[in-house]
């Protein structure tokens, strides 16, 4: 039944998916936070998407664990190419989540591990190496920092309200979220451009930004926010509104009626309809 976690089968050595998780993004998050501080190698995968060498040796050591925990689990992940099995279970993974600021020295990034189950995530971990600070989430069990319960904003109204949103790598879709940005000022706070889409949801599914928003990411970006922000309280929809899933671009983070009094905000602007 939905949110029954016993559904998802044991690992292999007898351990739940949700201590599997926790434990790889942690070893993960070990190599990420030793390497921060030290060279590395930079290669280009579009203008200005990059990858290092800390990307790939993360992911390849959560793969080789995932694998031998779960080997029959289909696998989709930022570095690699997929792997498609007959199991109904895919984990979907981003080694690094705001590599352009692991690369450059800010301390402003994360592992995230993810369990779908076809479109829809079962459990999500988003995890901080520098802060030490872990987000979890599984399905029909709450959503957690470090162990105490989490919930998105009790703030409704725009003007009222912290906003955060990625430019991301399309840079016409970038150009109409400033746009957007510079249309609704002064109704809102304030504004942050987080550099990790998978710390921005995490920060709006425990509270410390309102609303945030992104117009283009792929699964492994927002498969641990989607049951993350779900299970805080909150929703997560499409620039149009629609429930959100694992294989949508865009996405809006908040709690239902602060998305609601945002989309009234926003209704006709090019980021919204483009």
């Amino acid at each position: 039944m939905p949110g029954d976690h016993t559904s998802i089968p044991l690992s292999t050595s007898g351990h739940t998916a949700l201590d599997v998780s926790i434990k790889v993004a942690k070893e993960g998050g070990n190599i990420i936070r030793d390497r921060f501080l030290t060279e590395k190698k930079i290669s280009f995968k579009g203008r200005s998407d990059i990858v290092t060498d800390v990307d790939v040796e993360v992911e390849n050591l959560v793969l080789g664990k995932l694998k031998y925990e779960y080997p029959d689990f289909s696998v989709l992940a930022e570095e690699s190419a997929p792997i498609q099995t007959t199991s109904e279970y895919t984990w979907v993974i981003d080694p690094i989540d705001g590599t352009r600021n692991y690369a450059e020295g800010i301390p402003h990034f994360c592992i995230l591990v993810a369990l779908a189950k076809g479109s829809d995530v079962e459990l999500g971990i988003t995890y901080d190496p520098i802060t030490e600070e872990l987000f979890t989430a599984q399905k029909g069990m709450g959503a957690f920092l470090n162990g105490d319960p989490i919930s998105v904003t009790n703030k409704e109204e725009i003007s009222e309200c912290l906003l955060g949103f990625d430019l991301g790598y399309v840079d016409q879709k970038a150009g109409t979220a400033l746009d957007m940005i510079r249309s609704l000022w002064p109704g809102f706070q304030s504004m942050r451009l987080m550099g990790s889409a998978g710390l921005g949801m995490a920060y709006a599914s425990a509270g410390r930004l309102d609303l945030y928003f992104h117009h283009s990411l792929s699964p492994w970006d927002m498969a641990a926010g989607l049951i993350l922000a779900r299970e805080a309280g909150g929703a997560v929809v499409d620039r149009q509104g629609n429930p959100a899933n694992l294989f949508t671009p865009s996405v809006i983070v908040s709690s239902p009626r602060t998305i609601q009094n945002f989309l009234v905000n926003t209704d006709g602007m090019e980021w919204r309809t483009g």
